[in-house]
């Protein structure tokens, strides 16, 4: 019986070679439980609910819309999950290649970085120039990174141990991931991916959207318990034990998606709110001091609409701004919107 099993199970590795890896297994079989779940309890309500599929008759842009934001949150999520959270070995290979391009006067009409507000971006073109650049002189790329420090910062201070590359401000080594990740807020492992400066707003749109397909799901269980409660028991006890769980999901969805706007709107990562004492940068600044926030405004079009390049690595704010950020707000500010710019 074991021979069999090893042999089904090589024969499985080698048409799919992405099972063969304990982690990329492990990521598939949440996934596949996810979107499982998502067709369970849509499923059992048209399954059960003929009120829902007469109104379907009548009002067919009901359910559309319904099917709509189902399809669309199941896509948000594969989306989500398969893309990029934004690694610095990669800004690092992108970097260093542009200099090297620079250095040899070829690029003609972009510089290999611009320094906009504060901030340094990383701009990638086409299909990403310097992706079989293996960037190994570093050179560069640690005097980039150290000048967002403050003067007389060792490099030995910033360097992962683990993937031996200078980390800038906000960067972080994910032990999931094996690999240090831009503007790092957390590994998801709902996702399989960690969640960083790359795929945040995508990550932000996905539980939003869930949120609004896991209230609508609830209003639909709701609305079916009021008419049939009393037809056949057997039913009613599965659809209350799916509407407790429903329910319960639906307040860890909306606390999460209030949690991601407050970190949106403030310019923060979960890793930084929750590990403010621990990262030497952030040790000695207030916590009612957002030293990365540019304003409630320029955050949440930063956040959304900044299509300026891939990788955007932010200084660490001078004693200055840090200053001007710890004073408290007057009446004056609030009326000239000082939160908001």
């Amino acid at each position: 019986m074991g021979g069999l099993w090893d042999y089904a199970s090589e024969r499985c590795f080698h048409f799919f070679p992405c099972l063969s890896d304990p982690a990329r297994r492990s990521a598939l079989c949440l996934r596949a439980a996810l979107v499982a779940l998502h067709l369970i309890y849509v499923g059992l309500l048209f399954l059960f609910d003929g009120d829902l599929i007469d109104r379907t008759r009548r009002q067919p842009w009901y359910t559309a819309l319904y099917l709509l934001l189902f399809v669309a949150t199941l896509a948000q999520y594969f989306l989500t999950a398969c893309s990029s959270p934004g690694y610095v070995l990669d800004a690092m290979k992108v970097a260093n290649e542009r200099d090297a391009l620079f250095r040899k006067a070829t690029m003609t009409s972009k510089q290999p970085a611009s320094s906009k507000n504060g901030s340094f971006v990383v701009t990638v073109e086409g299909n990403q120039v310097g992706r079989n650049l293996l960037g190994s002189n570093a050179t560069s790329w640690t005097k980039l990174v150290m000048e967002m420090y403050p003067p007389g910062s060792s490099v030995r201070s910033y360097t992962c141990t683990y993937c031996n590359v200078v980390q800038p401000p906000r960067a972080k080594h994910c032990n999931d991931c094996d690999k240090c990740v831009l503007q790092f807020d957390h590994h998801c492992l709902w996702l399989g991916t960690c969640i960083g400066q790359a795929n945040h707003c995508r990550f932000w749109w996905y539980i939003c959207e869930e949120t609004a397909l896991c209230l609508w799901t609830c209003m639909l269980y709701i609305t079916y318990l009021k008419i049939n409660i009393s037809k056949a028991w057997w039913i009613d006890v599965i659809m209350i034990a799916l509407l407790v769980t429903l329910s319960i999901s639906l307040i860890f969805l909306v606390l999460l998606l209030l949690f991601h706007s407050y970190l949106v709107l403030t310019n923060q990562t979960t890793y930084e709110l929750v590990r403010r004492r621990r990262i030497s940068y952030l040790r000695g600044i207030p916590e009612r001091v957002y030293p990365f926030s540019k304003g409630t405004c320029r955050n949440l079009s930063n956040f959304c609409c900044d299509w300026s390049g891939l990788y955007k690595l932010e200084p660490l704010p001078t004693a200055q701004e840090l200053e001007e950020k710890a004073k408290p707000y007057t009446c004056i500010d609030v009326l000239c919107c000082r939160c908001c710019c």
